[in-house]
């Protein structure tokens, strides 16, 4: 096996050189790093990365840490299709990705910093934090490994953040009802704790606003974010307002747990009342009657996670607050009044 001797002896420099110009040093010439390069495919040469790490002080691996990940029967696709993107952008900047998974709890137990050092990454992307989890205050008050989170918009000199516009894609979803005759208009939210719940809110209380009608707090109603949840908060809009013709549901699945509530007490969607989910998981485009929806490019924001995680490592320009654009997804669950 080929080791960075035996390139240094034939390109005729010192291993010290051969080393830094497979690490991409800017101090050894382009016309050394051809002939290094050349010389090392010629001899199948494949790097140790903990040899590598050594001379570089980088392991170039990031660690994707999901918090609160759920079993949902395969129905929500998001943190999967988000985990594609982040992989898809490493391996075309040649990085590698450790997958953790964390709960408050262990949170407690073992600090940000400490994971990230005893697993040996440069950096971290953090999905699923809600705003009280402890790595939240700690990436954003103490930490000094760079970060990315999603959809939890706090950023410095290194810690970014990537985002869907939450509170314009709820307003699409209302101003869709609004427009096709909906003036009584009830929520389901997600819980208090996450960040795009209080964002999604904001988007429901200026959509409301804006379309001329009258903002009842009594009409919210929280699903957790769950299929069961958004059933059961269905069950009490039913129960508590009668005459509401349309519901906006901040996740897909709690809008597939509402049809069901609906399904469950004769409710026709959408002739009894119209429905809008938001995220468009695959299965919402296959439910009876399909899904209106709000897309959000789930792979979209795992690559642009992984692309600013990378560029911050890498001491490039970055914009540390980057939000993605969503789309109104119009199918067969909303329907206009006469």
């Amino acid at each position: 096996m080929a080791t960075i001797k035996d390139i240094a002896r034939m390109a005729g420099v010192s291993t010290t050189t051969v080393s830094r110009a497979l690490n991409g040093y800017d101090d050894v010439s382009k016309e050394t790093k051809k002939r290094i390069y050349d010389i090392a495919e010629k001899l199948d040469y494949s790097p140790n990365a903990v040899a590598r790490s050594l001379v570089s002080s980088k392991t170039h691996t990031i660690g994707v840490i999901f918090s609160g990940l759920k079993y949902t029967g395969g129905k929500d696709n998001l943190a999967f299709e988000i985990l594609y993107g982040i992989n898809d952008r490493a391996n075309e900047m040649n990085y590698d990705i450790l997958l953790f998974s964390t709960s408050p709890s262990k949170q407690r137990i073992k600090s940000y910093y400490n994971l990230c050092k005893e697993r040996n990454v440069d950096g971290a992307i953090i999905f699923g934090l809600k705003v009280d989890d402890p790595y939240l205050e700690e990436v954003i008050t103490k930490s000094n490994f760079p970060c990315v989170l999603i959809d939890i918009p706090f950023s410095h000199d290194i810690l970014g953040n990537v985002t869907t516009d939450n509170v314009e894609g709820v307003r699409m979803a209302v101003h869709h009802l609004a427009d096709w005759g909906h003036t009584n208009i009830a929520m389901i939210n997600g819980y208090p704790e996450a960040h795009v719940s209080e964002q999604r809110l904001t988007g429901f209380k200026q959509a409301i606003s804006e379309c001329g009608l009258a903002y009842d707090a009594s009409k919210i109603f929280d699903g957790a974010f769950s299929e069961e949840g958004g059933e059961q908060a269905m069950f009490r809009i039913l129960d508590e307002h009668p005459g509401v013709t349309a519901v906006f549901c901040s996740s897909d699945l709690m809008a597939l747990g509402a049809m069901r509530a609906l399904d469950k007490r004769g409710r026709k969607v959408p002739d009894s009342v119209s429905v809008v989910g938001y995220d468009d998981i695959i299965l919402s485009s296959y439910c009876t009657p399909k899904l209106t929806t709000i897309h959000q490019n789930k792979y979209e924001m795992g690559w642009e996670s992984a692309k600013l995680l990378i560029d911050m490592l890498e001491g490039k320009e970055v914009n540390h607050n980057v939000v993605l654009k969503n789309e109104l997804i119009v199918r067969e669950s909303t329907k206009k009044l006469r």
